[in-house]
C-alpha cells in the first residue's frame, strides 16, 4: 500500500480543512486506516482510526466533535474533516494503514505511512 496525503495548508483559526489520503493497492480496502499528527517538538499522536468498511471509528478525546474520519473504498481514499481549527492543531498530519490489526492504537501497529501534509492554523 502506498499512501499520499494532501489537503493541508494555512488556515485561520475557526476555519475548516479536509485532508485526503489516496491509497494504491488492493489491500487498502481491507485495512484499518488512521490519521496521526506531529507538532514541532512533540511526539506523533494518533487522532482517529476507521475500520475497513467504515463501521467502527475511534477518536482521540481531544478531537471528538471537531474531527470526522471517513473513507471511500471505491476511490481508495480516506478523509479527515477538521472543523473549528485552533492554533494548537498546527502540525504535520499523516495517514497510515494497518493491514493486520483491526483496532490499532500504537504507531508500530501501522505498517504503511503517507508522507504527511502540513496544517498551519493562524490565530
Amino acid at each position: 500500500v502506498q499512501l499520499q496525503a494532501s489537503g493541508g495548508g494555512l488556515v485561520q483559526a475557526g476555519g475548516s480543512l479536509r485532508l485526503s489520503c489516496a491509497a494504491s493497492g488492493r489491500t487498502f480496502r481491507r485495512s484499518t486506516m488512521g490519521w496521526f499528527r506531529q507538532a514541532p517538538g512533540k511526539e506523533r499522536q494518533l487522532l482517529v482510526t476507521i475500520t475497513w468498511n467504515g463501521g467502527t471509528t475511534y477518536y482521540e478525546d481531544s478531537v471528538k466533535g471537531r474531527f470526522t474520519v471517513s473513507r471511500d473504498n471505491a476511490k481508495n481514499t480516506v478523509y479527515l474533516q477538521i472543523h473549528s481549527l485552533k492554533p494548537e492543531d498546527t502540525a504535520v498530519y499523516y495517514c497510515a494503514a494497518s493491514t493486520v490489526i483491526c483496532a490499532p492504537t500504537r504507531q508500530y501497529q501501522f505498517d504503511y505511512w503517507g508522507q504527511g501534509t502540513q496544517v498551519t492554523v493562524s490565530s
